[in-house]
């Protein structure tokens, strides 16, 4: 269906009322420039992430400055290396920074702030000023987040210095369009940098369930450009899109209900047999059954939790009590802002979705160390043939209560995704990104 309110009289309707417009957002595509424009890198008196942030940075292609250009030129991203503020007034040096460059952050620009876990802090007042960074970027964001430019927070456990690569180099591209206000922490891990920053998974095989349509055939397609070879996963029903996409993606199929008793056993049996192992396990497969509690059948409850959580656990414990999934492997689950916020009439799919929040809380701190990990996704609006058949006020509305004003796309979703399947991505585990362009309503 198309998108009434983008339309030229819509538009000048909405600006008359005083509502947003949005900016486009800047998406990856290949042979892309990092950022639009220079970044601006700084740092408080302290800090340690500064020399490490600016080599990734300037690994990346991007023009690195240490102080404002003169004339005001657009800055493409910055980055504030944060780690050194220990106590309240200290937390000046972020005032300091920003203000004199703030708006000269160019149209999809970036900004990402650098700090220590707070619980890595010994000093109660150090503690303190690194969590009131949390505060600091979600607010600038939101006022940022008319020029399609978003502000992140990444915490940099003491000694994970060397594994920030991969995460800034997802946090400054376009693949993070609608990833904002995040706070994203960093382990750490031991972790080998690809050969190819364009191709990051190379060699690596992935699967994907639910992959015949909408998040999942995105997940697949991103995840095969990357160059995994990505098996696909859909029930018998599915068969003839689930082959289309495999073959546009040059991947391969397996047919197969993830709820039958026998599914773990026969899914890790194929992925030895026909390929070794498996490197990337992304759990996207999932369905609704909304109603209200007072409404909801037993059967809406039961089926909904067995496909979205109860199947996800059984295939982990057999993959990884086979050794099916690499040393170095990935598991990324695919939760909703549904599951941290709720929503009237979705009880049973808000708690599936906690559920596997849950799981990724519980068994990252069980892989620590492994050099397996353990993620997730959180989607907020993203436009499918499910959100297209929401009521058309409702649809409207929702899609454009977040700070970017507009509704999220798969892609969005799958390059989350992929940042967290990466060999180079070993220091992220136990993390929860939200992908929902910081949605303004419960989360």
């Amino acid at each position: 269906m198309p998108d009434l309110l983008s339309t030229p009289p819509a538009q000048r309707l909405l600006k008359a009322l005083g509502a947003p417009t949005p900016a486009p957002l800047r998406r990856h595509r290949p042979g892309d420039p990092l950022l639009p424009a220079p970044a601006l890198l700084g740092a408080a008196k302290g800090g340690t992430l500064l020399k490490p942030a600016e080599k990734v940075v300037k690994a990346a292609g991007a023009t690195v400055l240490k102080k404002a250009p003169d004339g005001g030129g657009p800055l493409g991203a910055l980055v504030f290396d944060a780690s050194g503020i220990r106590s309240t007034a200290e937390l000046r040096a972020l005032y300091d920074f920003f203000h004199p460059v703030i708006r000269q952050i160019a149209r999809t620009g970036r900004v990402v702030v650098l700090g220590t876990p707070p619980d890595a802090c010994e000093e109660v007042p150090h503690a303190v000023a690194q969590r009131a960074l949390e505060g600091f970027e979600r607010s600038l964001a939101k006022e940022i987040g008319g020029k399609g430019a978003t502000a992140n927070l990444v915490y940099v456990e003491p000694g994970a210095e060397g594994a920030m690569a991969s995460t800034l180099r997802f946090l400054l591209s376009g693949r993070s369009a609608y990833v904002d206000a995040q706070v994203i922490r960093i382990s750490q891990a031991q972790v080998a940098e690809p050969d190819d920053w364009d191709a990051p998974l190379a060699g690596r095989v992935a699967l994907v369930t639910g992959a015949s349509r909408g998040i999942g055939e995105a997940i697949a397609a991103t995840l095969a450009r990357d160059g995994a070879h990505v098996v696909c996963l859909d029930v018998p029903a599915q068969g003839d899109a689930l082959a289309k996409v495999a073959n546009r993606i040059g991947g391969s199929t397996l047919q197969l209900d993830i709820t039958a008793p026998d599914a773990p056993k026969v899914l890790a049996d194929h992925l030895r047999e026909r390929h070794g192992r498996v490197d990337a396990v992304v759990h996207n497969a999932g369905v609704t059954r909304d109603r209200t509690l007072g409404r909801m059948s037993e059967a809406e409850w039961d089926v909904l939790m067995d496909i979205n959580l109860g199947a996800t656990e059984r295939i982990d414990a057999v993959l990884l009590d086979e050794d099916v999934l690499a040393a170095d492997g990935r598991i990324v689950g695919v939760s909703s802002i549904s599951g941290i916020a709720g929503n009237r009439g979705q009880v049973n799919y808000a708690t599936s979705k906690a559920g596997v929040i849950g799981r990724v809380e519980a068994l990252s701190r069980v892989l620590r160390g492994s050099g397996r990990t353990i993620n997730a996704v959180a989607p907020g609006f993203i436009e499918t043939q499910m959100t297209a058949a929401m009521p058309f006020a409702t649809r409207e509305v929702g899609k454009r209560i977040n700070s970017l004003a507009q509704p999220g796309k798969p892609v969005d979703v799958a390059e989350t995704v992929a940042w967290f399947a990466a060999p180079a991505s070993g220091g992220l585990n136990g993390n929860v990104t939200r992908v929902c362009g910081q949605q303004l309503l419960g989360a």
